[in-house]
């Protein structure tokens, strides 16, 4: 009789093995993820969907993508960079900070000029050389803000750049500078289309493509991810079809 319970429990054991094999119950595991702020709505939606579909944690840091290479440079706790530009991604493969051949374009960003106010956009660049329409036009901070070049690049490919200076304000990040409009500290500025895709309110002109260099955004897996199974499986989750949906739900594009 003993030994005919020891075969079941055996039985038994086995049977749990199989299933946790077959369903995913491998111990979970996670990783700490450096996202650029103007993907944030996005991410968020991407690591709840990653820890349904896997089981690991994706712990995500947000904040502008000079801010992020500098914190990753003086050592954070980060396996995979989600940036808003090339450059920095690029960098940090040159100072020999990333595992090689990761770095790969997830999205391609988008700007818009928006404003809380109804009437005050009428999308086109027309409001930026009105000279009364505003006193205060929110952009990210260019020196850290790939979000924020893009805005003075379009301001200067419609000559208004010089004029208006003074009346710039500026957010360390795309997610502060959305914050001066959305709480109208700004009349107007520069966001990211992600973050007022789904706005019922408001103002807005999409600014076409070919007024600003093309924003690609660039993941790359680090150093510190590179025997992490969570990171490793966050960098392949991010190129599938679950992550690019919902990618493309926020209005980014891609290269492909």
């Amino acid at each position: 009789m003993l030994r005919i319970q020891r075969a079941k429990v055996a039985i038994f054991v086995g049977m749990l093995a199989v299933l946790a094999s077959l369903s995913g119950w491998a111990k979970a595991d996670k990783v700490h993820v450096a996202v650029a702020s103007n993907f944030t709505k996005a991410a968020q939606d991407i690591a709840a969907a990653f820890k349904a579909e896997t089981g690991h944690d994706a712990v995500l840091s947000f904040g502008s993508t000079g801010k992020l290479y500098i914190q990753i440079k003086n050592g954070a706790p980060f396996g995979v960079f989600l940036a808003a530009d090339e450059a920095r991604p690029v960098r940090l493969e040159e100072e020999g900070d990333t595992v090689a051949d990761s770095r790969f374009t997830y999205a391609t960003g988008k700007i818009v000029l928006y404003s809380r106010q109804a009437d005050l956009v009428d999308g086109s660049a027309t409001v930026l050389r009105q000279k009364d329409a505003f006193s205060k036009i929110a952009i990210a901070n260019e020196k850290t803000a790939p979000y924020g070049v893009a805005a003075v690049e379009v301001m200067e490919k419609y000559g208004i750049y010089n004029k208006i200076t003074h009346k710039i304000v500026r957010g360390d990040n795309i997610a502060q500078t959305y914050q001066f409009v959305f709480t109208e500290n700004a009349q107007l500025g520069f966001v990211a289309l992600s973050q007022v895709i789904h706005e019922t309110e408001g103002s807005r002109w999409v600014v076409p493509q070919e007024d600003y260099r093309p924003i690609r955004q660039q993941a790359v897996l680090l150093n510190k991810g590179a025997g992490e199974p969570a990171a490793l499986a966050f960098v392949a989750f991010l190129k599938g079809k679950t992550a690019r949906d919902i990618i493309s739900s926020y209005g980014y594009g891609f290269d492909d």
